[in-house]
């Protein structure tokens, strides 16, 4: 059996060649006839690059990570039940691809999606300790799939879900330091937003000892918004808890930049309660 892959997009001209070419030619190559390109209206050559190389395209703005994977969901006629999920700045591995086939494969197994984790790149190395793969939803049935949040959507799954062994490769800079700030700024306005809305939820302590791997993470992110000097416990918890500092000077600068970005967060939450309260910003 054959799976879908979706491709999310925006501006990618610089990744998307590279992703459809991890995924081989669509018409059956690797077990991927229907690879779908889904563009928030790019202003450069990603739709001509994709189109090129045999992806199909479907053509959306964007308005929030959510609304927009949700509508995916909903609109998109996918040609395989199953279907895997990558951004242009990913890269399935050979490993990755056999797993997944043999699992869409099984019409016995009971999971209607399952977790991946991701290597993530940082100066021409893996950042094997600072950022070790965290599992994210990304192979599933799309009629048993919702998101949830702004941005770094959480998936609500209608059945029992698994854990996949194999990671697939994440390039988050390609485009460059400035790129990745730009984007960064954004994401920090959403994530503050979302975590505006955690003030008046109790803290579910309670799931940062499940037995699921993806509760105990979501977890431990709620409270995260909770703690003082969260950019500082960030780097610590970064480069000295998960030994970051193993990673050589790439890790050191990961583990900065992530502390900055939760300071861009911090400072944001805090323009946010200063307008509800109609204080001057």
């Amino acid at each position: 059996m054959a799976i879908s892959i979706l491709i999310l997009t925006l501006n990618e001209e610089t990744n998307i060649g590279a992703c459809l070419d991890a995924l081989g030619p669509a018409g059956g190559f690797a077990g991927f006839d229907d690879i779908v390109v889904f563009d928030s209206l790019s202003k450069d050559r990603t739709v001509e690059i994709a189109r090129a190389k045999g992806a199909r395209i479907v053509e959306r703005p964007f308005d929030n990570w959510a609304g927009h994977q949700n509508w995916a969901m909903d609109n998109i006629e996918f040609r395989n039940p199953w279907v895997f999920y990558l951004d242009a700045d990913e890269r399935m591995t050979p490993e990755l691809r056999e797993e997944i086939l043999r699992i869409a494969r099984d019409s016995a197994r009971p999971e209607v999606a399952f977790y991946c984790g991701r290597k993530n790149y940082f100066l021409g190395k893996w950042i094997r300790h600072a950022m070790p793969p965290g599992m994210i939803m990304r192979f599933f049935k799309p009629g048993k799939i919702r998101f949830e949040r702004l941005v770094n959507p959480v998936p609500v799954i209608d059945g029992p879900h698994g854990y996949l062994r194999n990671y697939f490769e994440h390039y988050n800079f390609s485009k460059g330091i400035t790129e990745w700030f730009d984007k960064h700024n954004k994401y920090s306005l959403f994530e503050a937003m979302e975590g505006m809305k955690l003030r008046e939820k109790p803290v579910g302590l309670g799931a940062l000892f499940s037995g699921d791997r993806f509760e105990r993470r979501r977890a431990l992110k709620e409270l995260s918004f909770r703690l003082p000097l969260r950019p500082l416990v960030k780097f610590l918890y970064m480069y000295v808890l998960k030994r970051g500092f193993l990673d050589g000077r790439a890790g050191y600068t990961y583990c900065k930049l992530q502390s900055m970005y939760e300071y861009m967060i911090v400072v944001k939450m805090r323009e946010l309660e200063r307008r509800e309260r109609g204080l001057p910003v």
